[in-house]
């Protein structure tokens, strides 16, 4: 599926964007392809030519792994905005800046130099994105990094958030990139920055990122997708958490379907935070419109409200949402209005491309994107889900 370089070339390669790099086959560290390709160490999500604590990093690769359930990296090749997590991940230290890696000390001071001025944004290191690929020890490469984002303000591109696990709370930084549009990093440029070079007096430097050193003008690599028409395994966790997650909260509502529409909302809350007032219906008389609320647009002094209808089913992850339950909801939703469909299980393939291709304003939120929301919000293993559904949604009985 993607192109492959193979464990030999390594050091002599340059890096294309989606290109998977083979590691060696020797059973131990020294398989680490990401260690051969960029001269940055073979352990952990930060890599780095240089040192944090005397600012002379000249070159910093993320990696992620992917499978980081409470911490879920993720990059977004619409908006070409990737989210990377800190190196704070485990209780029991409580200043946020000092791990093992320095790595939350690198990214507060880039940060910092990102939002000043250009000579100080000069002395930012480029980061180089790659993922876990297969087979072993492979990586693939995703992209040349900023940070920040022409989108997020500068309240939101770097952010201390709290998470807790074993009862403890504590303390990391969730960060903004930008992939850069750049499909080809040459190694000269990779060379050059780990010699100490500054990244933008190597005559190898991609002119996207001297624009971003010098007005922070982000040439960012978007990828606008296709009509949508997402498949069964798609829709569905493929993880045995988050298959578990599921079971767990169809469980938590079994016998009381309604009392999962409240559930519901929070879900869209989650997702959609700029909503306003959303009240359940009366179960009786939802009329294919579990809850009614509106979504705000615009300042807070003068915004606009759109009104939308949000419908629910508690179905287990092997029952589909079918034609009939989504032509209620389609029924139901007045000019202007948009609809939003939650489900623990999946939307069948007519139900998917009726949908899109017919272009009805309907959000459709699937297991696999319930799953993913509460992971973004903090709550990634079972044990946090169900603590949730038990502080939020408790059980009368």
């Amino acid at each position: 599926m993607f192109d492959t370089v193979a464990f030999e070339d390594l050091t002599t390669s340059g890096l294309t964007l989606e290109t998977v790099y083979l590691g060696g086959a020797q059973g131990n560290a020294g398989d680490d392809a990401l260690a051969k390709l960029v001269p940055v160490g073979n352990q952990g999500g930060f890599r780095y030519k240089g040192s944090p604590t005397q600012n002379t990093v000249s070159l910093v690769t993320l990696f992620t792994s992917g499978t980081e359930s409470d911490w879920p990296d993720e990059l977004d090749p619409q908006t070409g905005i990737f989210t990377y997590y800190g190196d704070n991940r485990k209780p029991g230290n409580p200043d946020l800046h000092s791990t093992p890696r320095n790595g939350n000390y690198l990214l507060r001071n880039v940060f910092d130099a990102m939002h000043a001025t250009a000579a100080e944004r000069a002395q930012v290191p480029p980061f180089l994105l790659f993922e876990k690929a297969t087979p072993g020890r492979a990586v693939r490469f995703r992209g040349l990094l900023a940070p920040g984002a022409e989108s997020v303000t500068a309240d939101d591109d770097l952010v201390a958030i709290w998470r807790s696990k074993n009862k403890v709370r504590f303390q990391n930084y969730r960060a903004k990139f930008s992939v850069l549009d750049v499909g080809k990093v040459e190694r000269a440029w990779i060379n050059d920055l780990a010699a100490g070079m500054p990244s933008v007096e190597s005559p190898h430097c991609p002119p996207a990122w001297q624009s971003w050193v010098q007005s922070r003008s982000y040439e960012t690599l978007r990828a606008p997708s296709t009509t949508i028409i997402r498949s069964k395994a798609d829709q569905l966790p493929s993880d045995t958490t988050g298959q578990k997650v599921l079971a767990a909260i169809h469980q938590h509502f079994d016998g009381r379907p309604h009392d999962f529409e409240k559930c519901a909302v929070e879900i869209w809350r989650m997702i959609a935070p700029a909503t306003a007032v959303c009240d359940l219906t009366r179960p009786s008389r939802d009329g294919g419109r579990d809850a009614v609320g509106q979504y705000q647009l615009g300042p807070a002094a003068d915004p606009v409200l759109i009104d939308f209808a949000l419908e629910a089913k508690c179905y287990q992850a092997s029952n589909s949402v079918g034609v009939r339950e989504m032509s209620r909801l389609i029924s139901r939703l007045r000019h202007r209005n948009f609809g939003v469909f939650v489900t623990l299980s999946y939307f069948n393939p007519q139900v998917y491309d009726e949908v899109r291709s017919d272009r009805h304003p309907i959000v459709l939120i699937c297991g696999g994107d319930v799953v993913n929301t509460l992971k973004n919000n903090g709550y990634g293993d079972l044990l946090a889900v169900k603590s949730w559904l038990d502080t939020l949604f408790p059980n009368p009985n």
